[in-house]
């Protein structure tokens, strides 16, 4: 038990200050009187003394007395009113410096009417006299939500008739400001509020913004393709006609531009006519695809734009992400990138196929030369892997095992739509039986020597394995989707081609141009085949020579189309479930369709999502088609379209992606319905703003 002693408590009560300082006064004009006692006592000692000098003493004792108490009574009432009168000439200084205070003032109620404010104040609300309103009524953007609790202190931006105003509101309590005499229980207050008027350095700030410069990039997609399908004597015109519709349209925004090749443009010009560019949504794409001197390939242009960046440097660097990913996402669009802020504008045309084969030429050199180098080989597609991920994964396996190299193919949930494949591999002697692995197994797989390869999928969090992309630098990427912000960063080799129908036919051209290229046994031909038709929708869609050509070269490898064929074939209840989907479909806008596919006791959802909407293409005036399901807690969106919609970009609107006519998305945390609705509303919105 603690010996400490406490501090002894006095039972009486603290007195007032204004009390005290009451007292004070007391005593200092009590002086003279306290003075008396040891006059008195001194005058008893002088009569001992001499009775005659105390008799006299004693007279002027008297005398003092008198004077005293005649001073005391006299002069006390104005002491008391002298401190009054102080008192009151202090506040009404305070008052006319408050009145007179450069910075516009009011007192107002915690219901927000006007007690007090100063002439500045008055000035700004365009009144003479006082005014009992409302701060909320005279100032639309306040609301009693913004009142300050307590003595904390509030803080916004506001906009009011021809100014920008910063706005202080701090909280009194009333409680806190009068005297400790006065007893008040109640949180009653009032709100100190003062304007600042920030109009002028708005405008400055905003001066500065505008004048700063924007870099940008214009590249022609499809100028070799474009050149060759025009006569020969036309193209130095058509030529002339793309350079003037790109010099026409930016002198209107008092650009710079400066042609760097026959295909590539350098403009410069004031951020201030940014807005204007993406209220037109860069009309420029739509005025050079209308160029027609008989030309039967549409011209058309990618553009990057760098903003905001804190250097011109910087800049250029940003314009130069910016049109890596136009391109890459198929062309015919704008890409504006403002810091990490990535915003897309046009992509509604179709992608045309470009006949060159350099590109695939060099990636397939580049590739072996990174398979040299390693001791093993990882393989993943995305997650939920479908006919066309397992067939390209396929496809590199070979060509590492071709090169005497270590290679597994990362798989985690084996659907319905890739089994009938694996089981052609699964239990054959002629492969290992760690060919297909999981995630886990992967990741203790993966050191320094391990290759990773990524096919049918460039977005990192829809990989099967996302943490293998920190575990090696020795990434490649091979994808036919066009890519989105948040692609795969640290690729050392990324071939990326949006005119692709399939990764399967970017893997078999590469297994074309690879030196010594690797014999592909029949059942890997049947697997990349298999993954051509599924993205193809059976050469329909997205269907070029390249593809043709691709398929050619499968089927000369030993792909049969009857095997292909049966691995296709559905047992009677998944073809009434895709019946039922149908069914189930309704039409939207007039040309849309929006179908709900119920997942329960399928084994794989989404493939037969998809192929429900391939198949409601069919159906007369549709012009783009979409089937959601749910897996646990993500709605798997399925979107198709023949060519007048680009359903990439509407994905997008999502948080998905894909090609112009075959695009999909992931939402999670939401019903069946609630996707549904999000879908219609981005719809209803994307066709009033003319997006689609």
């Amino acid at each position: 038990m603690s010996t400490e002693q406490k501090p002894a408590v006095s039972s009486k009560p603290e007195k007032p200050k204004k009390v005290l300082l009451q007292n004070q006064i007391e005593r200092y004009l009590r002086i003279p009187f306290f003075l008396l006692i040891p006059l008195v006592i001194f005058n008893g000692l002088i009569y001992m003394a001499n009775v005659e000098t105390g008799v006299f003493f004693s007279i002027g004792l008297i005398a003092y007395t008198l004077i005293v108490v005649f001073t005391y009574v006299h002069n006390k009432p104005n002491i008391m009113t002298a401190l009054i009168s102080f008192a009151f000439e202090q506040g009404q200084v305070q008052k006319e410096l408050l009145k007179d205070l450069a910075i516009p003032y009011a007192l107002i109620d915690l219901d927000g009417k006007i007690l007090w404010a100063n002439p500045l104040f008055y000035g700004i609300i365009g009144s003479d006299k006082p005014t009992k309103k409302s701060v909320t009524q005279i100032f639309p953007e306040i609301t009693k939500e913004l009142f300050p609790q307590k003595s904390t202190l509030t803080e916004f931006g506001m906009r009011y008739q021809e100014g920008y105003y910063r706005v202080e509101l701090r909280r009194v309590v009333i409680k806190d400001i009068l005297p400790e005499e006065v007893e008040w229980e109640k949180e009653d207050g009032l709100i100190a509020m003062y304007l600042f008027d920030e109009t002028e350095l708005r405008r400055y700030i905003q001066e500065n913004k505008d004048q700063k410069l924007v870099s940008g990039l214009i590249y022609i997609d499809n100028y070799e393709e474009a050149m060759e399908a025009v006569e020969e004597v036309r193209r130095p015109l058509l030529t002339a006609l793309v350079d003037r519709k790109v010099n026409k349209y930016m002198q209107n925004i008092d650009a710079i531009v400066k042609k760097l090749e026959k295909d590539k443009f350098l403009v410069v010009f004031q951020q201030k006519y940014l807005q204007q560019l993406q209220t037109t949504k860069f009309a420029l794409l739509d005025e050079v695809r209308s160029i027609n001197i008989g030309n039967e390939i549409a011209v058309t242009l990618s553009i990057g734009l760098g903003v905001n960046a804190p250097s011109y440097t910087q800049s250029y660097d940003a314009a130069r992400v910016a049109i890596d990913l136009a391109l890459g996402r198929g062309g015919d669009q704008a890409v504006v990138k403002d810091g990490e802020q990535i915003y897309y504008y046009g992509g509604k045309s179709q992608g045309v196929e470009k006949n060159t084969r350099v590109k695939a030429r060099v990636k397939a050199h580049a590739l072996r030369e990174v398979l040299e180098t390693k001791d093993q080989v990882i393989i993943m597609g995305h997650r939920l892997p479908d006919a066309d991920a397992i067939g390209a994964a396929i496809g590199i396996y070979r060509l590492a095992t071709a090169m005497n190299r270590k290679a597994y193919i990362v798989i985690n949930e084996v659907t319905a739509s890739i089994r009938p494949i694996m089981n052609n591999f699964l239990g054959n002697n002629s492969y290992p039986e760690d060919l297909f692995i999981d995630s886990e197994r992967a990741m203790n797989q993966t050191d320094h020597n391990t290759a990773l390869i990524v096919v049918d999928v460039n977005r990192p969090g829809y990989t099967e394995c996302e943490e293998l992309l920190t575990m090696t630098k020795s990434i490649v990427v091979i994808d036919h989707h066009r890519t989105m912000s948040d692609s795969i960063q640290n690729a050392i080799l990324s071939y990326i081609e949006p005119y692709a129908s399939s990764a399967c036919e970017m893997v078999a051209e590469i297994l074309q141009y690879v030196i010594d290229k690797p014999k592909l046994r029949p059942m890997e031909a049947d697997a990349m085949y298999a993954g051509i038709l599924v993205d193809t929708d059976t050469f329909v869609t997205k269907t070029g020579v390249r593809t043709f050509e691709a398929a050619s070269y499968l089927k000369r490898s030993g792909a049969d189309v009857t095997r292909v064929r049966k691995m296709f074939r559905t047992d009677l209840d998944v073809y009434k479930q895709k019946v039922a989907g149908v069914q189930n479909a309704e039409m939207f806008l007039d040309d849309y369709v929006i179908g709900i596919l119920p997942s329960e006791g399928m084994d794989s959802p989404t493939v037969l999502a998809a192929q429900i909407a391939n198949e409601l293409l069919d159906i007369e005036d549709v012009k783009a088609s979409f089937m959601l399901t749910q897996i646990k807690d993500t709605v798997y969106i399925s979107a198709r379209s023949i060519d007048e919609v680009n359903v990439q970009v509407i994905m997008e609107r999502m948080g998905g992606g894909g090609h112009a006519t075959v695009a999909g998305a992931q939402l999670q945390g939401v019903t069946l319905e609630e996707g549904k609705q999000q879908l219609q509303g981005v719809l209803e919105k994307m066709t009033v703003e003319g997006d689609i």
